[in-house]
């Protein structure tokens, strides 16, 4: 979603009213219910927030400037992978086998059989994800996140039919989004 993303992909952005700017930290604290006590070093109240609308109908919300949060129309909010980093308990977490990272870096989703390899598996059962869920991505033996993306299908159906596309990549380290540490169109 960010391969290739540059400020000039900006359209619009604006500071938002004090009511959306209360439903949009509503919404991500009822998808995100372990980020509420973090929500104020997360986006401050008295902090001035900005969505900033780019192509291909993807808002980013911006703290000073500073992207945390993107959703695609109306669909669920991911954090950015430096909010992340800051608090990587706030979503499921799926792991990779080694083979596999340099193509989820490069943007490609990531196939079932990344997903179940012998040394990861085992991590996958213990932690079951349901369908359509946002979720962070590690390599195996790291515990930093290398890509934030939503699952294709839930767990048992990735061990079980261990075939296609287990997460679809939306935000990867070194993408357009990574790169650009401040958005200031």
């Amino acid at each position: 979603m960010f391969k290739k993303f540059t400020e000039s992909e900006i359209r619009d952005s604006g500071k938002l009213k004090s009511s959306d700017q209360r439903k949009i930290r509503n919404a991500i604290a009822d998808q995100y219910p372990l980020l509420v006590d973090h929500m104020e070093q997360i986006m401050p109240k008295k902090a001035e927030i900005q969505v900033a609308k780019c192509e291909g109908k993807i808002n980013v919300v911006c703290i000073e400037h500073v992207p945390v949060f993107y959703n695609v129309r109306d669909g669920p909010y991911y954090p950015t992978l430096r909010v992340h980093h800051q608090y990587p308990f706030c979503m499921p977490t799926m792991r990779v086998d080694a083979g596999a990272i340099k193509f989820v870096l490069s943007g490609a989703n990531i196939m079932c059989p990344g997903l179940t390899h012998k040394n990861v598996v085992d991590e996958l059962a213990a932690k079951p994800v349901p369908n359509d869920t946002p979720v962070a991505i590690l390599a195996e033996g790291k515990d930093v996140s290398l890509a934030i993306g939503h699952t294709c299908m839930d767990s048992k159906d990735i061990i079980g039919v261990n075939k296609g596309i287990g997460v679809t990549v939306v935000h990867t380290l070194r993408d357009g989004l990574w790169m650009s540490p401040k958005l200031e169109p």
